[in-house]
Parts: structure tokens; C-alpha cells; sequence
């Protein structure tokens, strides 16, 4: 790639575990985050948007150190980098904000350089990074992502998502840190609890995989975070216990949260009321919220080739900004 190209990635949010599905299971979203790349003669980030408030400008930048390595391992003579996002995934709030940016980075530095790792490789780099691959396997590979990661090597297999489904995300105004909701989990469970979550993580992939929405709510129910994590998050035991009765076909905490995840039937007549539903439960437990509604996304990290390299970002995806 000469000197003076850019590279345009779009990476979609993720939404992690659908319930008992922990660190295993992950979808794509409808909603993205924009990483341009180039070489510089200087170390240069530019970061636009509300929900990137309060992150590193410098060499400290996530962004700027994972594609540093990756083109390090790429045996790239490595040079300054202009690093440009844009972002509508708000950060900490369950939606895979950290995961769209690791594999945004890789993705662009990987084009920089030519592409000499495959799909495979940038998985298992993107996995170590974030420490587990449900997010990261999402944001990727797009659509429904059921993944392992034994320490050594990430396996990931995608699922279409049926096209029936559509996702109310309703996101709580404040932040929770993934370490101060992983802090409040056990070290060990009992083995009722163990057997009934693998017996509902199995059952809810099946369904995901046949079309069998109606055992979505079944299929969601966990044992092994979501009732640890509840303490943290007020007003998410009665969303989680209602919002069937409401219209949802299964609610669950999207990846450590705060944010609640519903989802619904295209079809369904009763999405005005879950979504008040949603919102009012939260304001009765004195919680601001915004809701969402967004499709499931079967694209993964796209190279965006068309983009003119003479302008900024931000001129090159106006209209695409989720208002």
C-alpha cells in the first residue's frame, strides 16, 4: 500500500453471553464505530464524538498499540501512525466498545500492511487481547458467533441470525467498568447451577441455529452471572423477570452491562410497549436510560475502499451516523 492511502474500517457493536451463554456467545449489532489508518510523520489520533470522552490522544491509545504490534509481527518497518474514530458503540455499557476497537485496529493496521494474517489470526490476536472471544468473535465475523477459547486458541463458528429477530438495547446512563462487574462473581458454583446453564446455553444455540424463537425465553435463563450482577444494575430483576410478558421473546444483560438487551419478532405487534415497559422499569429504580432499536448485523469489520482519502472521517460517513 503506497504511503499516501488510507484505510477505512467499519466495525459493529456486539452484544455478549444472551444470558447463560458466558464468554461463549456473541451477536453483532447494527450500530458501528469508523477507524481510518495511514502513515504519518508523527504520531497523530483524532477522535471525534461523545461516547470516545476521556480516551488516550497519544501513544497510549489502545487503538495505536495494537496496530503498532500487529505491524511489529508483520516484520513492517513500523512508522508513525494517523489514527482517526468515529464512534456510536457508548463505552462501557456492554456493547462491545473495547472489542470494536481492537478489531478495528487490526483490521486497518492488517490492510496497511498488506494482509499477510488471515481471518483465523486476527481472532486469536483480537481474543488474547480482550480475554475471551464472544465480543471480538462478533465484531469480526458479524452475525451470531458461539466461540471457545481455551488460553491457547480461539475456535469461533458464525450462525446466521434469522432474519425474524430485532434487539431493543436499552442503555443506562452510567458506566460499569467489565473488572467491577466481573469483581462481583463467584469463584465457584454449585453443580445444579453449572448443569443448568450448559444445559441453557446448548438449548438457546440450537434454537438461534433452527429458528426456534419461541424457546428463547427458556433457553436465556442464567445462573452463572446474571443474578451476581443484578446488585449493580437497579431495576434489571424486574426486566429480566416481565419484559416476555411485555413483548420480548427473551431479555437478557448485554455482556457485563449495564445495559439490557431484548429480543423481539420483526412481527410483533407490542414493540412500543416493551420499550416503555423497559424505560419505566428503569426510571421507577431512579435510573436514566436510552433505548434502542436495532437489527442483528451479519457483516463483521468491512474494509470501506471507496472513502476519499482527501477527506476527514467524519465527511466520508455523514449519513451513516446512527441518530
Amino acid at each position: 500500500m503506497s504511503s499516501d492511502q488510507r484505510v477505512y474500517v467499519r466495525v459493529p457493536a456486539s452484544t455478549a453471553n444472551l444470558g447463560p451463554g458466558f464468554d461463549t456467545l456473541g451477536m453483532a449489532l447494527q450500530l458501528y464505530a469508523w477507524v481510518e489508518m495511514s502513515w504519518s510523520n508523527k504520531p497523530d489520533i483524532t477522535l471525534y464524538g461523545d461516547h470516545l470522552e476521556g480516551v488516550p490522544t497519544d501513544e497510549s491509545n489502545l487503538m495505536y498499540e495494537v496496530a503498532s504490534q500487529l505491524l511489529k509481527e508483520a516484520g513492517v518497518q513500523v512508522r508513525p501512525l494517523r489514527i482517526a474514530m468515529y464512534s456510536d458503540i457508548p463505552l462501557a455499557r456492554g456493547l462491545g466498545s473495547s472489542a470494536a476497537a481492537i478489531v478495528g485496529a487490526l483490521v486497518a493496521a492488517n490492510q496497511l500492511a498488506g494482509c499477510p494474517f488471515t481471518d483465523d489470526e486476527l481472532l486469536q490476536k483480537a481474543t488474547r487481547l480482550e480475554n475471551h472471544p464472544d465480543n471480538v468473535g462478533a465484531a469480526l465475523y458479524g452475525g451470531i458467533v458461539v466461540a471457545s477459547w481455551d488460553r491457547a486458541r480461539a475456535e469461533a463458528i458464525r450462525i446466521e441470525p434469522d432474519r425474524r429477530l430485532k434487539c431493543l438495547a436499552v442503555i443506562p446512563r452510567f458506566h460499569l467498568p467489565t473488572a467491577k462487574a466481573r469483581s462481583v462473581l463467584p469463584d465457584t458454583v454449585t453443580l445444579s447451577e453449572a448443569v443448568s446453564n450448559v444445559s441453557s446455553s446448548s438449548l438457546l444455540v440450537a434454537a438461534l441455529s433452527s429458528g426456534r424463537l419461541d424457546i428463547l425465553s427458556y433457553a436465556m435463563k442464567d445462573k452463572l452471572h446474571q443474578p451476581y450482577r443484578m446488585q449493580l444494575i437497579p431495576g434489571m430483576p424486574d426486566i429480566l423477570a416481565h419484559a416476555t410478558e411485555h413483548g420480548a421473546l427473551g431479555a437478557a444483560l448485554s455482556g457485563a452491562g449495564p445495559t439490557l438487551l431484548a429480543l423481539v419478532d420483526q412481527s410483533a405487534l407490542a414493540h412500543d410497549e416493551l420499550e416503555r415497559y423497559m424505560l419505566e422499569t428503569f426510571q421507577l429504580h431512579g435510573v436514566e436510560a436510552e433505548a434502542i432499536w436495532l437489527d442483528p448485523c451479519t457483516d463483521g469489520a468491512k474494509v470501506l475502499t471507496q472513502f476519499d482519502g482527501k477527506c476527514t472521517l467524519i465527511e466520508n460517513i455523514k449519513g451513516e451516523i446512527h441518530s
